[in-house]
């Protein structure tokens, strides 16, 4: 009797695991960009964009309008110096291939 149970238990258990979602590895080779720089976040371009904008902005206009014209020079300042540092990691950049892999069910 107790064969004819573990049996029964086994046809079970081969039945669930037929049953049961099958998995395999998808692998793909993807290109990654190291940045040679401390500052990645291209902070130093930024700020130094928005006083060299500010200055200049300031030299702009005169009353209020001096104000806003700082202001705008320095919004505009730190967006061309953070995309001029931008440019510059860049092109010091080194890129390696890595192999990135996951499991996905079919």
């Amino acid at each position: 009797m107790s064969a004819l149970t573990l049996t029964a238990l086994s046809g079970t258990m081969v039945a669930q695991a037929e049953r049961a979602p099958r998995t395999h590895l998808v692998c793909h080779d993807v290109r990654v960009k190291h940045i040679d720089s401390s500052d990645k976040h291209r902070v130093a371009g930024t700020a130094i964009g928005a006083v060299a904008g500010g200055l200049v902005g300031h030299q702009i206009g005169g009353g209020k309008g001096k104000t806003l014209a700082t202001v705008g020079g320095a919004v505009a300042g730190g967006v061309v110096g953070n995309k001029v540092q931008k440019s510059h990691q860049n092109r010091h950049a080194t890129y390696t291939m890595e192999r990135r892999c996951h499991e996905e069910r079919g």
